[in-house]
């Protein structure tokens, strides 16, 4: 006879307390105990992220192995730790903000999708994204067999397969961007190709978890299942047809460089609360109304910004940490025991690897990638990630999968992802795989008549007229190869990860604006140089540097070298106000400039805008500049004189050649000079550069030569100071010659050697642009170099004398 046996539940927890004074314990009610887990998972997540950071591992390892940690795995062992900082009765208002948090995140995910790259992908990213879909899947159907048959008995079969399945053949997006920018491989062709594959393999992911979810349901008639399926079908549908129009209509009323309206918002985000009601009401899952919304929300425009910038900070930083201790909190690893569970570990752990990577490599291969390319993509492809644990979770809370297995699976989804960098840089370095012969590193070179390529880079629309204008008046005569341009967007890549989204401006990286589909990124800087490109014998290819300002300059040399450029042309970390001085953009832009001066593979420029032409492109037949060339001696004034003969032979430019030679009488009496310090070897080469000018002199009417005699550095200043109505100032970084060391007496920016300085000092009057030149010689040395190392002045203490200069 069954006994009665009364079962108490204890009582749920009240939100707040009255406080410890009052006799109650925070710990006891929910508001204090959730603001306690909340920072106990940043503090350790963000130690561990700073940990792994030498690694460079995505902030995903560390979120995944801190919900491990503070888990039943590790820290959870205790149970006296587990029921007062995790106690049962508060994981439901946990999981509930968690996955309020990660609806969001899911909603920001499919913002970053952009279905118009997805149409645009092409025959060989989308067999890769196919094979590293289907045998994964095929593999992970297998194994669930082994598993149902060992440490998985009793669950249902045909839901079972389907989540194996899919937990195996998924590559994880976001967090492949922000390995890709890590590695400095986003704008890399192996990059491209993998993204545009992990986009639709993240696609087909959510198709597939879709049917699963379907198919799990409570053991009722298999029609509730194809009901359920049915009904998700036609939500989407109805989002596609109504979606976009609504989208579109707010997209126009949040033009650029407005504020969106704060209704618009809101209005968003209920309706991604809405939608998740809606799909969770179906039976399907709530985060998937939240991303069908993301992914249909137009990626142009101020709007999408906006919305991640209200959205995401939260989300990201607060929130999503809180599922990955909610995941960890399922996962115990102690389950996993005996050689039978390790082994089935192992098995896993091989079937996922080998599925992504052999399918791909063998695809790629097909596809006539090179062996490395397609090992590379092989490990980017078996990425894993946030999407894994979701599909995880969702099995788990189904009792698709139980404890042992569920554990197996976070453990290879943590296996695969942390080797994806390790074993990427070991294998693939894009320095190597250029085959051919980086021959032209100078504008200085015998075959007058080869192809120049120039990278230039910019960082903003303001000195894109001026960089236009240069790029007009640098296309000498158009003999053979004429000029290319590798045009560099400098973009900074944060913490925040909605960094991804700048994937979408790197899709098309390095391929030429026509090969762009209409008004994909119909800004002002694609109008002005898509219609600067139509001028003869110029090709212009759009690229772009996305990393942290601490390392892009290694994405900018990186980019010279592959493109084999002869020359990098920069813009200057200032510039001009309306009353003439000068005003810093942004310091950190003086420190990348330094340092591609440094490790530069070609010649670099340093360009101060003063507005070379104007603020618009001049069409060629208008062109009409002054470039003044001054001349003091060594390497870099004859690459930059180099340049300038290269401006000169444009029907529409003057070059005024402007050598300074020391009175020895005069400089004998003068305490700054030291005549004995000329290097014999450089004034030779010196004399035989200028030979060959003075020849083109006499056949060439547009160059100009005139030598001036000084005594002194004041001389020189005086000299200089009679050439300033002219448009274009071009000079050498660092002249090889003692008259100029004076000029150092107020060096505010080493980075443009004493003359440049001069030349952009506000005592100097002049509205000409000064283009700053060094010569790549190898491995700088001496001055040029331990001019870059000096931190004399810094940009407030500038700031502060242009100030007083007013």
């Amino acid at each position: 006879m069954a006994s009665n046996v009364t079962v108490k539940c204890p009582p749920p927890m009240k939100a707040t307390s009255n406080g410890v004074f009052q006799g109650d314990n925070p710990l006891h009610f929910a508001l204090p105990l959730l603001i306690i887990q909340i920072c106990l998972v940043l503090a350790l997540t963000r130690l561990l992220a700073f940990l792994l950071r030498p690694l460079r591992q995505p902030r995903v390892i560390a979120e995944i192995v801190g919900g491990v940690l503070l888990g039943p795995s590790a820290l959870g062992r205790s149970q006296k730790y587990l029921h007062t900082i995790f106690p049962p009765r508060s994981l439901t208002v946990l999981d509930t903000l968690a996955n309020l948090g990660l609806l969001f995140f899911l909603f920001l995910v499919g913002l970053e999708l952009d279905p118009k790259a997805l149409r645009q992908t092409g025959k060989k990213a989308l067999s890769i994204a196919l094979a590293g879909i289907s045998l994964p899947f095929a593999l992970g159907v297998g194994t669930s067999f082994v598993l149902r048959a060992t440490v998985s008995q009793g669950v249902s079969q045909g839901p079972f397969l389907i989540f194996m399945g899919v937990a195996l053949s998924i590559t994880a997006f976001p967090v492949l961007a922000r390995i890709l920018a890590e590695l400095k491989l986003l704008t890399t062709n192996v990059g491209r190709i993998a993204m545009s594959a992990a986009a639709v393999n993240d696609v087909a992911a959510w198709i597939l978890l879709a049917l699963a979810v379907a198919l799990s349901g409570t053991g009722r008639s298999p029609l509730v299942s194809l009901w359920v399926f049915l009904c998700g079908f036609g939500f989407v549908a109805l989002c596609i047809i109504v979606g976009p129009f609504i989208f579109k209509w707010i997209a126009r009323r949040c033009p650029d460089g407005e504020p969106v309206d704060e209704i618009y918002i809101c209005a968003t985000l209920a309706a991604v609360l809405a939608a998740g009601f809606v799909t969770d009401l179906i039976g399907i899952h709530a985060l998937f109304g939240a991303f069908v919304l993301g992914v249909l929300v137009p990626k142009e425009g101020a709007f999408a910004g906006a919305l991640v910038e209200k959205v995401e900070d939260l989300v990201s930083g607060l929130f999503l940490p809180l599922y990955f201790v909610s995941s960890g909190l399922k996962t115990n690893v102690a389950t996993i025991q005996g050689a039978q569970s390790w082994g089935l570990l192992v098995l896993v752990i091989f079937t996922a690897c080998f599925g992504k990577i052999f399918g791909t490599v063998v695809v790629s291969l097909c596809c006539k990638v090179r062996f490395k390319e397609a090992l590379t993509l092989g490990f980017l492809m078996n990425t894993k990630g946030l999407v894994e644990l979701i599909v995880l979770n969702i099995g788990k809370d189904r009792g698709v999968l139980n404890d042992q297995t569920f554990a197996i699976m976070v453990l290879m989804a943590l296996f695969t992802t942390f080797i994806t960098t390790p074993i990427v840089v070991a294998i693939y370095k894009p320095a190597e795989m250029a085959k051919l012969e980086y021959k032209y590193r100078t504008i200085q070179r015998k075959e007058s008549d080869t192809q120049l390529r120039m990278l230039i880079c910019f960082h903003s629309t303001r000195n894109i007229p001026t960089l236009i204008n240069l790029m007009e008046v640098s296309r000498g005569t158009g003999k053979k190869g004429g000029l290319r341009v590798y045009a560099m967007h400098l973009m900074e890549l944060s913490e925040r990860s909605s960094a991804i989204l700048m994937v979408h401006k790197a899709r098309n990286n390095g391929l030429p604006f026509w090969n762009k589909v209409q008004n994909s990124d119909a800004n002002q800087v694609v109008v002005a140089f898509e219609a600067f490109q139509q001028l003869n014998q110029v090709s212009i290819r759009p690229t772009t540097a996305i990393s942290p300002m601490s390392s892009m300059h290694e994405d900018i040399c990186t980019s010279a070298e592959r493109k084999m450029a002869a020359i990098i042309i920069l813009p200057f970390h200032k510039h001009q106000r309306l009353d003439g001085h000068f005003e810093t953009t942004r310091a950190d832009f003086r420190h990348v400039n330094r340092r591609v001066l440094e490790h530069a593979p070609c010649s670099v420029g340093i360009l101060v805008d003063r507005g070379l032409g104007g603020p618009s492109h001049v069409p060629a037949s208008n062109v009409n500049y002054t470039v003044t060339a001054l001349f003091f001696g060594g390497h870099d004034d004859r690459e930059a004189l180099s340049y300038g003969a290269l401006m000169a032979e444009h029907t529409g430019i003057r070059l005024n050649v402007v050598r300074f030679i020391v009175d020895s009488k005069a400089a004998a009496h003068s305490v700054c000079l030291d005549m004995n310090d000329q290097s014999v070897p450089e004034e030779r080469s010196d004399e035989e550069f200028l030979a060959e000018l003075k020849q083109r002199v006499t056949e060439d009417g547009s160059i100009k030569y005139e030598e001036v005699v000084v005594g002194n550095d004041a001389d020189a200043v005086g000299a200089i100071c009679k050439y300033n109505r002219c448009n274009l100032f071009i000079i050498g970084r660092m002249p090889e010659t003692q008259l100029v060391a004076a000029f150092n007496k107020k060096n505010e920016c080493p980075e443009l050697g004493p003359v440049g300085n001069l030349l952009i000092s506000p005592e100097f009057k002049t509205t000409a642009s000064v283009l700053v030149v060094q010569q790549y010689r190898g491995r700088l040395m001496g001055d040029s170099l331990a001019s870059l190392k000096e931190e004399r002045t810094s940009d407030s203490e500038e700031e502060e004398g242009a100030k007083h200069s007013q």
